[in-house]
């Protein structure tokens, strides 16, 4: 029987045993694979040190990097290595030179019964609860051939298990040696790869309990390894949310969207550059601060000094609203994170923070964070969408146009069927000024009014006017005047 959760024995690694549900199973063997410097070594420190600070017993056996170096190496990234035991089978000088001349012996040539002896002296010595080897397929080059080398490994984590031990090994993934064999010998396999996002960590094997699929990003840092998750929405359901429209805090904009937003919903703000796109977005969590609630905005396509600006010049109290806790502004370097990163940047927000609005401004920087195709974006956009609608957060979108006036496009990153709302905004040419509108598009939990209005941005704030209903083909940019109408009365 699989034991609890409770009884997990951790990797070290957080988003890791999220990853494996609580972590791994104890008394069981389990594989690392990747290629040299995706980080196995480090996870296996991760995996001792965690072991040590839970009081039991950590062997690291070595058959490859020197000892000196494993440990210098470790100790860089904070890992207290004079807590775990060492069994240092790495080759030596002697192993390759022989009266001074270098003589390379074949596996046949090479005592094995000192090796084996050593080990079970050295486990039997120490009784250790975890143990880590690397690399496993060091071993190969001792035995001469498969068969005798997948013996070989299975006797040795039986004896490893008899003994009570968690085994971790290392295998590095080679042309000249295959591993996948080894895949059959053990009770679960890590694979740490990389794609064009950064490097991503898959565990295709996992006996004796679910995992969370997909392709989990991870990096390695000064301290370690960080484990990113994919967003699986399903894991984070929370209550059903009452439903419940939130104002906008301007009446003609509520008016436009049947009584506001509807809470946990995802709106879309679409619109050309510098047609007021995050300036309204930010109205709404100007409204929700008044009501004491929790927004946050994730730029990625301005700088927060700019944005702070920008919103002080139209009368949003962004510098009181973040003194008092109610609104957090990240300004976020998509080329430097995975979508797996942001979704959890999103979650401490959300599950740490209480979050009640979620901004990402905008689309297009956020695939930059997937450096992939269509749909991709789309079914990471989907997964952040569903999250959020789970979590009961109001989720905003902003999404910009090409064109400043012309053909009109609800959206550009063909994201449309994500939204509950779209509300777009509009250039105008009328009687040579540029001027503003907005409307709404789809609203998909009410109904919702089907008019135009003039939008401007003042010092004051925003202000919304009557509906434009003198006017006849805005969506195109150019519109004409009706019924004798002027520029005058469109102005009234």
């Amino acid at each position: 029987m699989t034991p609890p959760l409770s009884e997990r024995a951790s990797t070290g690694v957080a988003g890791l045993d999220e990853v494996l549900s609580g972590g791994f199973v104890p008394t069981r063997s389990y594989m690392i694979r990747g290629q040299a410097g995706s980080g196995k070594t480090i996870l296996s420190f991760h995996f001792l040190q965690q072991g040590i600070a839970e009081g039991e017993t950590a062997l690291f056996i070595n058959l490859e990097e020197d000892v000196r170096d494993l440990k210098a190496n470790a100790a860089a990234l904070g890992f207290d290595t004079d807590a775990i035991e060492f069994l240092d089978l790495s080759p030596s000088a002697d192993a390759f030179v022989e009266d001074e001349s270098y003589e390379v012996f074949a596996p046949s040539e090479v005592e094995r019964e000192p090796l084996t002896d050593r080990i079970v002296e050295g486990v039997t010595a120490v009784d250790p609860d975890r143990v880590v080897v690397d690399p496993l397929t060091q071993l190969r080059f001792l035995l001469s051939d498969d068969y005798q080398f997948r013996k070989q490994v299975v006797g040795f984590m039986r004896f490893l298990k008899d003994r009570g031990a968690t085994v971790l090994f290392t295998v590095q993934n080679t042309e000249s040696l295959p591993t996948d064999d080894l895949e059959f010998i053990t009770d679960g396999t890590i694979r740490l790869d990389a794609a064009s996002y950064g490097k991503t960590v898959r565990v295709p094997k996992f006996r004796g309990s679910a995992t969370q699929s997909g392709d989990h990003a991870y990096r390695v840092t000064d301290s370690g390894i960080e484990v990113y998750p994919a967003l699986q929405p399903g894991a984070h359901r929370g209550e059903d949310v009452a439903f419940e429209q939130m104002s906008s805090g301007i009446p003609e904009i509520d008016e436009l969207l049947g009584g506001g937003l509807e809470r946990g919903t995802v709106t879309i703000v679409s619109g050309p550059t510098g047609v007021g796109k995050t300036t309204l977005s930010t109205q709404f969590m100007k409204a929700a601060a008044d009501r004491g609630e929790r927004s946050v905005i994730y730029l990625f396509e301005e700088n927060k000094g700019t944005f702070l600006t920008r919103s002080r010049a139209i009368g949003i109290p962004v510098d009181e609203m973040i003194e008092r806790g109610t609104l957090q502004v990240n300004e976020v370097e998509a080329l430097e994170r995975s979508p797996q990163e942001f979704a959890r940047m999103v979650r401490e927000e959300v599950e740490e923070r209480g979050a009640d609005i979620v901004m990402i401004d905008g689309i297009s920087g956020y695939r930059l964070t997937l450096r992939g195709g269509d749909e991709q974006m789309l079914q990471q956009m989907h997964a952040l969408g569903r999250y959020l609608k789970n979590a009961g957060v109001t989720s905003i979108l902003v999404d910009e146009t090409r064109n400043v006036t012309g053909e009109f496009r609800a959206t550009m990153e063909n994201v449309s069927y994500l939204a509950d709302n779209i509300v777009f905004l509009r250039h105008l040419e009328v009687g040579g000024e540029l001027r503003k509108a907005i409307g709404v598009l789809k609203k998909r939990t009410s109904d919702f009014e089907r008019t135009i209005r003039e939008f401007e941005m003042t010092d004051q704030g925003i202000t919304v006017g009557e509906p434009m209903s003198n006017l006849r083909g805005i969506l195109s940019g150019t519109p004409e005047v009706v019924d004798g109408g002027s520029k005058e009365d469109c102005d009234e």
